[in-house]
């Protein structure tokens, strides 16, 4: 009995061992097949080079952890960047068309109006990144020209310390009690504030009306978005219209600020990007957008603080997903075309600001 016992075991023992052996042997199979696919890609990043253009009107701080993230991935790829308001970055590209040769490869601005525009000017180039097929339908162009790169939300800012008790509708800036206590952005340089005066003053129940009783309660205009946020912060002003992750960060940097998604809605943007068409470096304009929609990229923007567009990641802390809100908006034909009419008559309720 015992030796049978003994023969049993030693069968069990070398059944056990030869298929360890045999999993080992797929794991290691598996491994080095995963290395060996890791390692063909990075061979394939290196191929792409040369310098690549990048105009944006994301904040400064935000662009570079882009381009370091990017370049982790592409390290032969020399971004420059020039960076401004939306308006201005516009007006830049404009401007060296005028002149006959546009610098930029690649384009991330504030809305897709913006993109818009470019494209009824046949400046963009149509590219379907294989990475966009995450990106819902209505924010992207179908002709590939350009792709939503993540969420934003205009909202209320609240400053704490002043207001203590939060409101729950974009009217109380016309309140008596909110006069001159709000800041805004101006359209004529953020490209998000400009989207929201097409949206406000087409939507029922807001309209040029909602505009005019905010400028004759007080409401300041300033330059952007980060300006009318430290406005607000500092206790200088008690509300603020502004884009919803910059109110979360600073937030989260400690200061007496809090964001409020209006009952009516939120008008959004997803800062596009695009190629425009006159690049002399399509591989590495591709590549580029590829990694920005890619689930590393759309993390990447997660970690600097921005809602993700791609489906299946996760919106940082203290910020909605664009399921949870209602959203404002129009019709981007018409929002495109009205768009300096739009301005102009900003300019003549507020004045030149």
């Amino acid at each position: 009995m015992k030796t049978k016992a003994v023969l049993t075991l030693a069968a069990a023992t070398l059944i056990f061992t030869g298929c360890g052996a045999q999993n080992n042997g797929g794991n290691n199979t598996a491994d080095k097949a995963t290395d060996s696919s890791n390692a063909v890609q990075a061979a394939d990043n290196k191929a792409v080079s040369g310098k690549l253009d990048f105009y944006t009107s994301e904040p400064e701080e935000d662009a570079t952890k882009l381009i370091a993230a990017f370049n982790k991935k592409f390290p032969n790829v020399k971004v420059e960047t020039f960076r401004s308001g939306t308006e201005e970055v516009v007006a830049k590209i404009e401007a060296e068309k005028q002149a006959g040769a546009v610098q930029a490869d690649v384009l991330l601005a504030a809305d897709s109006i913006t993109f818009e525009g470019l494209k009824k000017e046949d400046m963009l180039l149509s590219y379907k990144s294989p990475e966009a097929s995450t990106i819902p339908d209505d924010l992207k162009d179908p002709d590939g020209t350009y792709t939503g790169t993540k969420v934003m939300a205009t909202v209320l800012a609240i400053n704490t310390d002043q207001v203590k008790t939060a409101p729950d509708s974009w009217n109380v800036l016309k309140d008596e009690a909110s006069k001159n206590s709000a800041i805004m952005p101006s359209p004529l340089y953020s490209g998000a504030a400009a989207y929201n005066i097409g949206v406000f003053s087409r939507t029922d129940g807001f309209g040029w009306d909602y505009l005019k009783g905010l400028k004759d309660n007080g409401m300041s205009v300033i330059k952007g978005n980060g300006a009318v946020i430290q406005a607000v912060a500092s206790g200088e002003k008690n509300y603020g219209m502004v884009v919803d992750y910059l109110v979360a960060r600073e937030k989260a940097n400690g200061s007496h600020i809090d964001l409020v998604y209006p009952k009516e809605g939120v008008p959004i943007i997803t800062e596009p990007i695009g190629i425009m068409k006159d690049t002399d470096n399509a591989a590495a304009a591709q590549a580029f957008v590829d990694f920005v929609l890619s689930e590393d990229g759309q993390k990447t923007a997660a970690e600097i603080g921005y809602t993700p567009i791609r489906e299946g990641v996760t919106p940082p802390a203290g910020l909605k997903s664009i399921s949870e809100f209602n959203v404002l908006s129009g019709d981007l034909a018409t929002l495109a075309s009205a768009r300096e009419a739009d301005k102009k008559q900003f300019t003549d309720v507020f004045g030149n600001e």
